[in-house]
């Protein structure tokens, strides 16, 4: 079933943004943005963290889970600690809730409309974990960049 890959995705890559967000060896740089990059590092994991347990936490495991995507992409200088524990917080409800979906529940439509369609929870949940991908390899490269 493909929650069961999706669950080895997502802790191998919820592990691999821990240890991105660890290895800045200096703080300050997860809160900037290089190259005229938009978003920092530091508001991506936010981001990241809240975008899932939104959409998978709140809207498929009824965790009941509040966004605010806003505070995801203006927050600033939130200790590394806090960061890592939001991460924590965000793997444990995905993993929890993916664990708890029925393979009938993977063809059933998404609870809300994302882009003004119908989708599947199956395909909103392959999306999400490539959105989540994304982000990852920015933080990464930030890192890189910034770590120089």
């Amino acid at each position: 079933m493909i929650t069961n890959v999706l669950i080895q995705l997502f802790e191998r890559d919820f592990d691999h943004l821990t240890r991105e967000i660890s290895d800045f060896r200096d703080e300050k740089n997860l809160w900037l943005t290089p190259n005229d990059v938009n978003n920092s590092a530091g508001n991506l994991c936010i981001h990241l963290c809240g975008n899932l347990q939104h959409f998978i936490g709140a809207q498929l495991g009824n965790t009941g889970y509040v966004r605010n995507r806003p505070y995801e992409f203006g927050a600033k200088h939130i200790h590394r600690t806090e960061l890592l524990k939001e991460v924590t917080k965000a793997k444990q409800i995905v993993i929890d809730t993916l664990k708890n979906i029925s393979s009938e529940q993977l063809t059933e439509e998404f609870p809300i409309q994302v882009w003004g369609e119908a989708i599947t929870n199956e395909f909103f949940l392959t999306h999400l974990h490539g959105h989540f991908t994304y982000h990852l390899g920015q933080i990464s490269y930030q890192r890189r960049i910034l770590d120089r």
